[in-house]
């Protein structure tokens, strides 16, 4: 992962010296670390979307190739498009349609959703 902006690279050319990588960048390579992490361990390629959550915070939903999901997330939309970039982490409009459906949830997720209205298990 030795990706660089352009305006990383610019200043490296100027001044002869690597520049320092902004505190967006180091979030969004960690972002990406995370990304490129949850690919691998789920089917080798993860599909995503990116909602505003609140508070100028973006949530980065995860598919992975074998349906299971998570979430991360981000302190801005452009270290969450930059971390996505980075990872090479396909982003999608909308969590509906296609990617919602590719969506795999089981036994734990149905009894968390409806635990209380059926007699699951209990919140504590």
């Amino acid at each position: 992962m030795a990706d660089t902006t352009q305006a990383e690279t610019a200043e490296t050319v100027e001044s002869g010296k690597p520049a320092k990588p902004s505190k967006d960048e180091k979030r969004a390579k960690r972002l990406a670390h995370q990304i490129t992490a949850f690919a691998t361990s789920h089917g080798g390629s993860a599909e995503g979307q990116l909602a505003h959550i609140g508070r100028g915070t973006v949530r980065i939903a995860l598919v992975g190739a074998n349906g299971e999901w998570g979430t991360l997330v981000a302190p801005t939309r452009e270290s969450a498009r930059r971390a996505a970039e980075i990872a090479g982490l396909t982003l999608q409009n909308d969590f509906d349609g296609d990617l919602a459906a590719k969506v795999r949830t089981g036994r734990y997720e149905w009894t968390r959703m409806a635990g209380i209205q059926l007699g699951g298990p209990s919140n504590d």
